[in-house]
């Protein structure tokens, strides 16, 4: 039967609609108070002048409903079978940015704290959000410096032989090592940071005055004051919380630039009567623009499933499903959310603003403009979770030609721009020579004729020749007690990525933000998290970062390459004459730039460098060479 004969045969009851193309693919879904007056709709040619409903018709093959009890549970499974299938007619939440959590690992034997855009089920506990992403970072330092519990990357199923800088700067117990701490110390800790963090701000205050009191009573007075001065900067926060209650209620302003088929949204958060967030949005691919269900999709994405719900949300458009959607939200979040399109004053005037901000981004985003290296830092900050925005980023590539002439190179992005003259090139000698000398090169010797089998194919082995360089650099950099970069980046998979990580444990060096991209997929993979590898959207302004960055370093070691290949070549053209060994070699290479430039520079002017004799079998066997050539 036809997908449009079937949709006459629709009961009239509430209900979800799936549309699918020739191969079986869902294209479509929506929700309808009355399925077949809603589906008989879109097979009505008067409909088809609209662009999106015309192309969607025309690919509609197949049609699938799922009947229920009323527009609330429609509303619901539309917003899941969306998430689920992510149909190319829908519109579909994308963006770089969600909401910002604290993630506490509780599973572990010693718990950790990080920060993390990424909602996983992986026995950990997440709190939040956090509005602004700033106010989850303040907790994070606030519970690193009061607390000691650290966000690391260190493996702590098992003793290390030092601890990172993090311990050093009394912001970690430093479980990493034995006898630095007890498990009863960062047990307390932890339970200390979890009540924190669960809100049990009153729980918290309570047993650190108990503790206070208890260590006085014992004359541990040093102790005591450590538990004085984490009283007073709770109470200090449980003032500040008072306050911000009683500013005002919290409210979202959505609204939307689009030139389809680009479209950027920007959604603002005002708390106690103050924007102290925003996310944006962005999308390339809605050629057929309905703003209407633009607004309506974006606000079931955003909001049936939050975990936390303002009181209002302030839209541009007006839409059908608005009373249900309200009902909805206000049962979610046991208190009444309300959704406005507001007409004048002061709320107009702040989505107007909102308005303004949308269209600033899609400048940005769409036309290239330039953004500041400290938006791009954040920006890169926040994509990857690091702990703190690195203003240095060191980077490393592998050339070779199947396994000869095996090079590296690392390149330097600082505070915005590429610093080439803190670039460095590498000769790989081969895991048996890795251990000697002590860093990078600008030349030296790398592999000869003499090279042994086990040494050529170590040298053609890029997770060997990655540790390598890795271990050389940074033996260096702590030789010279000099600070670690703030990223170290490798052109690369998991594969190198975790070559790198060795190296570097290798040397001590633990809870170095490590990061890899994959060349053809463009995937980024940062160590500690390669189970959530992280696709950015082509117009990210933080992948053009990293590709530029990742690009110039390929540049560089290709360049390197290419000019070590070309004088082993060229060395070996001349010593492969009878009589001419490296001294003459150089001599010659040294006068006249080249092999073909000795060639052509005759009898007369080659003997003023070398006896006669020899530069008449020079020029016989280099004729004779380029004659079979």
């Amino acid at each position: 039967m036809e997908p449009k004969e079937k949709a006459a045969l629709l009961p009239e009851k509430p209900g979800v609609y799936l549309f699918r193309d020739a191969g079986g693919t869902v294209i479509y879904v929506g929700k309808a108070r009355l399925l077949r007056n809603r589906v008989r709709s879109y097979f009505l040619e008067s409909r088809w002048m609209d662009a999106k409903t015309g192309s969607l018709a025309r690919e509609i093959a197949e049609l699938e409903t799922i009947v229920v009890e009323n527009e609330r549970e429609a509303l619901a499974l539309e917003n899941n079978l969306i998430k689920r299938y992510k149909p190319k007619f829908n519109v579909m939440l994308r963006d770089d940015k969600t909401y910002p959590y604290i993630k506490f690992t509780a599973a572990e034997k010693y718990p950790r704290v990080y920060f993390t855009r990424r909602i996983r089920k992986d026995g950990s506990l997440y709190f939040g959000p956090y509005f602004p992403a700033s106010l989850a970072r303040r907790i994070l330092h606030f519970v690193h410096k009061r607390f000691l519990v650290p966000s690391c990357t260190v493996d702590l199923t098992r003793t290390h032989p030092r601890p990172c800088l993090q311990f050093y700067i009394h912001r970690c117990l430093g479980p990493c090592v034995a006898g630095l701490t007890t498990d009863e110390r960062y047990a307390e800790a932890a339970h200390d940071v979890r009540t924190l963090l669960e809100g049990r701000r009153h729980d918290l205050i309570r047993s650190l005055e108990e503790r206070m009191a208890a260590a006085a009573e014992k004359e541990l007075y040093e102790q005591a004051a450590s538990y004085r001065d984490l009283l007073r900067t709770m109470e200090d926060i449980e003032e500040r919380q008072r306050i911000a209650a009683a500013q005002g209620d919290d409210t979202d302003v959505l609204a939307y630039h689009e030139e389809a088929p680009l479209v950027a949204a920007n959604l603002f958060h005002l708390r106690g009567g103050r924007v102290v967030d925003r996310r944006e949005f962005y999308w390339e691919d809605l050629a057929a623009f309905d703003a209407e269900e633009f607004v309506v999709s974006l606000l079931k994405q955003l909001y049936l499933e939050a975990d936390y719900l303002p009181k209002a949300i302030h839209v541009p458009e007006e839409f059908e499903d608005r009373e249900l959607l309200e009902e909805m939200l206000s049962e979610r979040a046991a208190h009444r959310v309300e959704i406005f399109t507001p007409q004048r004053g002061q709320k107009r005037a702040m989505l107007d603003l909102v308005k303004n901000n949308a269209a600033h981004s899609f400048e940005q985003r769409f036309r290239v403009l330039q953004p500041t290296s400290k938006a791009i830092g954040e920006a890169l900050q926040n994509a990857l979770d690091l702990v703190e925005e690195p203003e240095r980023i060191e980077c490393f590539d592998i050339s070779h030609i199947q396994g000869s002439d095996t090079v590296a190179s690392m390149v330097v992005w600082e505070k915005g721009r590429m610093k080439k003259s803190d670039y460095r090139k590498f000769i790989i000698r081969g895991e048996e020579n890795s251990s000697v000398g002590n860093g990078e090169n600008n030349g030296g010797a790398g592999a000869g004729n003499g090279d042994s089998p086990l040494q050529i194919y170590r040298q053609n082995d890029d997770f060997a020749s990655m540790r390598e360089v890795v271990t050389r650099r940074y033996r260096r950099l702590q030789e010279e007690k000099k600070a670690m970069p703030g990223l170290v980046l490798i052109d690369g998979g998991i594969g190198q990525l975790h070559a790198a990580a060795e190296a570097l444990e290798a040397l001590g060096i633990i809870n170095q933000p490590l990061a890899s991209i994959a060349k053809k997929e463009e995937i980024l993979y940062v160590y500690g998290q390669e189970g959530e590898p992280i696709i950015l959207e082509r117009h990210s302004p933080v992948l053009h970062l990293i590709q530029q960055i990742r690009d110039e370093t390929h540049r560089f070691a290709v360049t390197f390459h290419r000019l070590r290949r070309g004088k082993r070549q060229t060395k070996s053209a001349l010593e492969a004459i009878p009589g001419i060994g490296q001294k003459t070699s150089r001599k010659l290479l040294k006068e006249f730039g080249s092999v073909t430039n000795v060639r052509r520079a005759g009898l007369e002017r080659l003997s003023e460098v070398i006896p006669r004799a020899r530069a008449e079998k020079v020029l016989e066997l280099l004729g004779k060479l380029r004659g079979t050539a």
